[in-house]
């Protein structure tokens, strides 16, 4: 056997394993079967410790949010903290500075 045909041989065979390794740590695995595929939850390995993910389901239990999440719907955005009046906002704009505005409308228009 000549050295290419060896080096295309261990090439094609890597091509063909090296995806199937892939799977060995992830928790979803191709099968044969309808599905497609299986689910093995005990191949992940998790960087919480057990009591921090109580605390975060207790907190989704008080806020809320653990609700929503089992029907699917969407949760609503964090609030950041108390927003402009509009005054505010046009005082911000009549008071920027032509380098300010510049930037502002590149933001916005993209050009």
């Amino acid at each position: 056997m000549n050295l290419r045909k060896a080096t295309v041989l261990s090439v094609f065979a890597a091509a063909i394993t090296l995806p199937g390794l892939s799977f060995a740590t992830s928790e979803w695995h191709p099968s044969n079967g309808e599905a497609g595929f299986t689910y093995h939850p005990d191949h992940v390995k998790s960087t919480k410790t057990r009591a921090e993910a109580r605390a975060e389901l207790e907190a989704a239990r008080k806020d809320g949010t653990l609700a929503l999440m089992q029907r699917g719907a969407p949760l609503p955005p964090k609030a950041t903290g108390p927003g402009k009046t509009r005054e505010q906002v046009i005082s911000e704009l009549l008071n920027e500075t032509p380098q300010e505005r510049r930037a502002r409308m590149h933001m916005h228009s993209g050009s």
